[in-house]
């Protein structure tokens, strides 16, 4: 109602000028509404798989290419991410709880976060972001507790090999008898007046059928490939998210996540006034439990182990498992999957559950939940560094306690563990090397952070993603019992220091045909266009083992950020309330017009964070409140 009513107030005049005229530009439905909502859930789960459902086509069949130059057998990489810091009464300053909040999304598109403080008086009061189409906080704070999300490496989907019947390659067997595929007509309105596209897609009991020959998924007389997803008709998370923004305490949020099993791909991370500390992976996950992964396993399933779980579909068994109390049949109870609970503090940087301590690691579930005692990425492990440099005193600020003045410095110190590690191996090999010389002395002169005044930072960042995937890197291999620390000790010698040097090379090189100097100041490679003006912008690649991730786009003269940190909040606690400083990394406008279109990604360039008023008392001495009333 809200959008439709805006839409008729502003006019087709008042659109924003990139949308001015659009065809799409149009009053929404509710149907609208739940397809958008569809849409989100199924955001980090088998959305990228999509492609792959309206390519497949029974043998012998023929089906129009998608459109050109896509390829329909090549998922899409969605790649969000994010940083979540819970620490608890133990660990902070003041003895309650505070969250450290580093979303990394998209800067462009409808996956845009939006701030929002949404009141409902004596039901609902809480402030953070909700993603567009989202009618409530989906990531923020209210009186009692502050949360934030981040995206888990459980799996939302099993893909089934099906025994097709020999008779009819659209029908499968289940315990030998035959069963038809449901086949679906699906017409797309295309615009300017050409006609609509259609495909036809086929599904069975446990879903559509997925075609990828490249992947070992093909359609043959004998076989196809089916996929189930877990969040396909989830609309519990908006129950969830407002029962969380409802809660008091974190066993509350808590109790949200598990009853309604609605979260649809992130890690819940929570803490509370009393200074409790949440990490809950609990999503919608196929109820499949390891033994079950191995008994139902076929040949295909080795191959992929790993990357998917896959299930033999031509026996019932195999179907995902039917818990007691699980508001959708075939869901895994909260039971089985990881709850960590503390008072000191618990993270996740997109790793498993498996370490959100170093001091408890997790008992190991099933595979679907993400691999366990196995390495983590260099991001998880700056993570744990730094809080860990943070609590003993050796970061180099004051104390050995959280507050939010040294959250905020943690979050955007923008340190790359990285260099940390090779940084020193390496300018010792290239000390000498007369064909490296100018670059060796511009990686001597970087300050090894991705700041907007480290030079020679785009150097390294050229360098390592030649190198990174280099079999051989360390001389210490991972140690399941030194996780944080291991692997290490950056290799230079033999035929592995030929091939660094070369890469180094290769990376001056880089520079020089995009006329970038090698000890470029940082902010002068990276930055925002907004308008006429470039905005430098700090952080960088999550490979680097940055905190503050940017991943960017090549443009002339630099990089542009599609996608890293959003909406940045260091929330804790007084005696009244949320004490919540944040930053919306992108600012809340799309439209070149609004004076709110890069007003905060020029604070964030400026690392100058925003006190967010919460009470009543607050906005009005923050200079509120302007009340518009619309009615409908």
């Amino acid at each position: 109602a809200g959008y439709n009513k805006l839409l008729r107030d502003i006019g087709p005049a008042g659109v924003p000028g990139e949308c001015r005229g659009k065809g799409w530009v149009r009053p929404i439905t509710l149907d609208d509404m739940l397809r958008l909502n569809e849409k989100q859930m199924l955001l980090a789960s088998s959305l990228a798989l999509a492609p792959l459902v309206v390519h497949a086509v029974p043998p012998g069949a023929t089906q129009a290419a998608l459109v050109p130059g896509e390829d329909p057998l090549r998922p899409r990489d969605v790649g969000f991410g994010s940083n979540g810091w819970a620490f608890g009464k133990e660990v902070t300053a003041n003895g309650r709880g505070l969250v450290v909040g580093n979303p990394h999304f998209p800067w462009n598109g409808p996956s845009r976060f939006y701030e929002m403080h949404l009141t409902l008086p004596g039901q609902y009061d809480a402030m953070g972001v909700g993603i567009a189409g989202a009618p409530i906080v989906t990531l923020g704070f209210n009186k009692d507790v502050a949360w934030t999300h981040t995206v888990t490496a459980a799996q939302h989907f099993t893909v089934f090999q099906l025994k097709l019947d020999p008779a009819d390659p659209t029908k499968y067997l289940v315990d030998g008898k035959s069963e038809a595929m449901r086949r679906q007509v699906i017409s797309v309105p295309m615009p300017d007046g050409a006609p609509p596209v259609q495909r036809t897609t086929y599904a069975t009991r446990y879903g559509p059928i997925v075609y990828n020959p490249l992947a070992g998924f093909g359609w043959t007389k004998t076989q196809a490939y089916a996929l189930r997803d877990a969040n396909h008709n989830n609309q519990r998370a908006l129950e969830t998210w407002v029962a969380i923004g409802q809660a008091r305490s974190v066993g509350e949020v808590r109790a949200a996540v598990e009853r309604t099993l609605g979260i649809p791909w992130v890690n819940t991370i929570a803490v509370d006034r009393a200074g409790n500390a949440l990490h809950a992976d609990v999503t919608a996950v196929p109820n499949v439990s390891a033994d079950k992964v191995r008994a139902c396993g076929t040949p295909l399933s080795a191959v992929l182990k790993g990357k998917l779980i896959l299930l033999d579909g031509s026996r019932s068994a195999c179907d995902w498992d039917r818990a007691a109390g699980t508001p959708v049949a075939g869901l895994m109870p909260a039971g089985d999957q990881a709850v960590l609970e503390r008072r000191d503090y618990v993270a996740n940087s997109n790793d498993s559950y498996w370490l959100s301590n170093p001091k408890v690691p997790a008992v190991v579930r099933s595979p679907i939940l993400g691999a366990a005692e196995s390495e983590r990425t260099l991001r998880t492990r700056s993570g744990l560094i730094e809080i860990d440099r943070r609590l003993s005193g050796t970061d180099g600020l004051p104390g050995t306690k959280v507050d939010p003045a040294a959250a905020e410095a943690m979050a955007f110190a923008n340190k790359s563990l990285a260099a940390e590690l090779a940084i020193d191996p390496l300018l010792a090999l290239c000390r000498g090397q007369e064909d490296v010389a100018a670059a060796c002395a511009a990686l001597g002169g970087w300050d090894r952070r991705f700041n907007l005044d480290s030079r020679g930072a785009y150097l390294f960042a050229t360098f390592w993603e030649g190198v990174r995937s280099l079999p051989g890197l360390w001389a210490v291999p991972f140690d399941k019992a030194d996780p944080v620390h291991t692997p290490r000790d950056f290799v230079t010698s033999g035929a592995q220091g030929t091939k660094l040097l070369a890469a180094l090379k290769a990376a001056a090189a880089t520079l020089a045909k995009q006329g970038i100097a090698l000890d470029a100041r940082w902010g002068d490679v990276q930055f925002a266009v907004r308008g006429q003006d470039h905005i430098p912008i700090h952080g960088a690649s999550g490979q680097l083992g940055v905190l503050n991730v940017q991943q960017s786009d090549a443009v002339p003269g630099g990089i542009v950020p599609k996608h890293g940190s959003s909406y940045v909040q260091i929330v804790t606690f007084d005696t009244v309330g949320p004490v919540a400083d944040a930053l919306l990394s992108y600012s809340q406008s799309t439209d070149p017009a609004s004076p709110y279109f890069g007003d905060q990604t020029r604070a964030f360039s400026a690392k100058r964070f925003h006190h967010l008023p919460f009470s009543e008392a607050q906005i009005l001495a923050d200079g509120g409140r302007k009340s518009v009333r619309i009615s409908e």
